[in-house]
């Protein structure tokens, strides 16, 4: 087998393992409702991640505020961390500020924050989930290995059965585009 089938098996074998437990699929529908009632009740969505996760949290935030497959009305989502905040909060207070900082100044009560993280261990992450518990802001993390010092701290955690980082994003991948797709075919089943 080549080494590129032999990843290519891999990830099909992580898709499989996520697949196969019922329960890991009653936790995606679960993160579906979480959305669904964020924008049924007006709500903004905040996603937040470092590295690759970031570009995801960034990735997922364009699908609602652009367009997944159809046009549709614009959704409030963004992804905190732009680069002049980021540099301006880890100069002046840390990097485990990034979020935080952000999130206090834009999140409010009934708004929904998601974390990416593979392995759920990040101080920013730790941080900004601290503030959306203090804000009555509701939480979902997608994250891996153990699921880190972030375990147990989530309204939904999605823990991916992986080993390595990039499997464990490409799955988080697949379930935020699923998300999408879920919560477009009720909030715009015309779509469909």
């Amino acid at each position: 087998m080549s080494f590129f089938s032999a990843s290519l098996k891999e990830a099909h074998d992580v898709l499989g393992s996520f697949l196969g437990d019922p329960k890991q699929i009653d936790l995606c529908d679960n993160f579906v409702k979480e959305v669904v009632e964020l924008y049924r009740r007006g709500g903004n969505l905040f996603i937040c991640g470092n590295g690759g996760s970031h570009c995801d949290a960034m990735h997922f935030a364009e699908e609602f505020t652009g367009r997944f497959r159809k046009d549709r009305k614009p959704l409030g989502a963004l992804a905190l961390g732009d680069p002049s905040h980021v540099t301006c909060v880890s100069n002046d207070m840390g990097f485990e500020h990034v979020f935080s900082r952000q999130l206090e100044g834009l999140g409010r009560k009934g708004d929904l924050l998601v974390l990416l993280t593979t392995s759920g261990n990040s101080q920013n992450l730790l941080q900004v989930m601290d503030v959306a518990q203090k804000r009555g802001i509701r939480t979902v993390v997608l994250s891996g290995k153990d699921g880190g010092k972030l375990k147990g701290k989530a309204n939904v955690e999605i823990i991916i059965p992986g080993k390595s980082s990039d499997r464990i994003q490409e799955m988080h991948m697949k379930i935020i585009h699923t998300v999408i797709e879920c919560v477009e075919r009720q909030l715009f089943p015309e779509n469909y």
